[in-house]
C-alpha cells in the first residue's frame, strides 16, 4: 500500500519561505511523476505542482510560479516544494502524490493521501 508523509509546514509571516518534503513509499515509483496540492479551509484541494520522474520537467499553478519551486531527491521518492515570498492565500494544508504522468497529474483522481502538513501564513 502506497505511503505518502508529509513534513515541513509551520507558521510563518507574509514574504517568509518554507520547505516542504514528502516521501512515498510502499510500491516502486520508478517513472512516475510527484506533485503538491493542497486544500484551504472550506475549500477543495487544488494542484501546486508537479515534476517528472527525471526531475527534467515541472508544472506549477499560475497561483504559485515565480514563487515555488518543486524538486526531487536523488532516491526519486522524496518530493521537495521550496516556497518564497509567501501570502496569506497560500495558508492550507499541503500534500503530495505520485501519478504516472506529469500531464495529468492536476486532474488525476487519487485512492490514497498522506495526512498532509499545515501551512499557516500570517499578514
Amino acid at each position: 500500500q502506497v505511503q505518502l508523509v508529509e513534513s515541513g509546514g509551520g507558521l510563518v509571516q507574509a514574504g517568509g519561505s518554507l520547505r516542504l518534503s514528502c516521501a512515498a513509499s510502499g510500491r516502486t515509483f520508478t517513472n512516475y511523476a510527484m506533485g503538491w496540492f493542497r486544500q484551504a479551509p472550506g475549500k477543495e484541494r487544488e494542484f501546486v505542482a508537479a515534476i517528472s520522474w527525471t526531475g527534467g520537467s515541472t508544472y506549477y499553478a499560475d497561483s504559485v510560479k515565480g514563487r515555488f519551486t518543486i524538486s526531487r531527491s536523488v532516491a526519486k521518492n522524496t518530493v521537495h516544494l521550496q516556497m518564497n515570498s509567501l501570502k496569506p492565500e497560500d495558508t492550507a494544508v499541503y500534500y503530495c502524490n505520485v501519478e504516472r504522468s506529469l500531464a495529468t497529474m492536476p486532474t488525476a483522481r487519487f485512492d490514497y493521501w498522506g495526512q498532509g502538513t499545515q501551512v499557516t501564513v500570517s499578514s
